[in-house]
């Protein structure tokens, strides 16, 4: 890759999840801004992309410095956004046997970087960004069941947070149409990765599970896919690998829960209630937060599920959170609800 390290100037950690309660469709930031000696082009549509590797794959690198620099959202951005170049990056990121992995890692980054200033996402949805970088994503899922690691995750990490950029513009019922790819197919392409990351790199899983988030937000037949593919407990295996992971975790089932009595249904019984006794033992406040929150979900639509939660000694979990300033209130309101369920 130009003969240095992705990782060095381009951090895949995550940015902190959005607040407990706070369930809409989020943004994934980018890193740092560097400051930059590169100008934008006069006319960025004279740019052609040339077909030598080696050639494309600076290119793309020099694009995605470019467009971190401080003046890119108002003077480079929408410049780019005005040629044929976005065009050009997508044709790049096509699936198949002529995608290069090296050419395509630099331009998604480049992607990224522009979802990011969020000056005409609309326009990269028009273009078939989301049905394109959908189609990536199942090519990258079926990639990591056939090699045991390849650096695919480098390709992963600015695709799903692309993914999740463009879902924010995305219209809610059009989101399926426009990536031209059934529910199905993208959650179980997800989930594949979210195991990959699991063992090769649990920094990415966070990446993962905001698409995930922004997927299921608004999204009923979304909601139905995990149900259907009875990914809930998969999903809360992964609530022990850190306090950022299990707060996207809870958002997500919050989102499914939320959309009423058929979906809780299918929440519980099961493992839910026992996995949430043992997030409200975290001393993560927004973790315990939207503890209570999806406890309290629960509880409206599956009134059983409270008389289970107090004969699992549910009332001594809340009391320790009691005294909490920022907890005291949901605690106090979750307690109501169990005991007058």
């Amino acid at each position: 890759m130009c003969g240095r390290d992705p990782w060095a100037s381009r951090d895949p950690a995550v940015p902190a999840a959005s607040p407990a309660g706070d369930r809409g469709k989020g943004e994934r930031a980018g890193s740092g801004q560097p400051s930059s000696r590169l100008a934008a082009p006069r006319d960025a549509a004279d740019l052609h992309l040339s077909p030598h590797v080696t050639v494309l794959e600076a290119l793309g690198y020099a694009l995605s410095q470019l467009l971190q620099a401080k003046e890119a959202p108002e003077k480079i951005i929408p410049s780019v956004l005005g040629s044929t170049l976005p065009q050009h990056m997508l044709q790049l990121l096509q699936p198949g046997p002529k995608l290069n992995f090296g050419v395509a890692v630099e331009f998604a980054w480049c992607l990224h970087y522009i979802t990011c200033s969020q000056v005409n996402n609309a326009l990269l949805i028009t273009h078939g960004a989301l049905s394109t970088l959908g189609l990536l994503l199942l090519d990258l899922a079926g990639a990591v069941q056939r090699t045991e690691d390849a650096g695919l995750e480098l390709l992963a990490c600015p695709v799903l947070r692309c993914l999740s950029n463009l879902l924010t513009e995305a219209a809610v019922g059009a989101v399926g149409e426009q990536m031209q790819l059934r529910d199905e197919r993208v959650v179980a392409a997800l989930f594949i990765l979210l195991q990959f990351f699991l063992q090769k790199q649990p920094s990415l899983l966070p990446e993962g599970l905001w698409l995930l988030n922004n997927l299921t937000a608004n999204s009923p037949s979304f909601c139905t896919s995990l149900l259907s593919l009875d990914l809930i407990e998969p999903l809360l295996q992964l609530l022990p690998v850190s306090n950022v992971v299990s707060l996207l975790v809870l958002t997500v089932l919050c989102n499914v829960a939320e959309k009423g009595p058929a979906y809780c249904q299918h929440l519980w019984p099961g493992p839910l209630l026992c996995s949430l006794l043992g997030t409200l033992a975290f001393s993560d406040t927004e973790v315990v937060g939207q503890s209570l929150e999806l406890l309290q979900l629960l509880f409206l639509y599956r009134p059983e599920a409270a008389q289970a939660f107090l004969q699992q000694s549910g009332l001594q979990a809340l009391e320790r959170h009691e005294k909490e300033a920022q907890l005291q209130d949901r605690v106090h309101a979750l307690q109501q609800t169990a005991l007058h369920s």
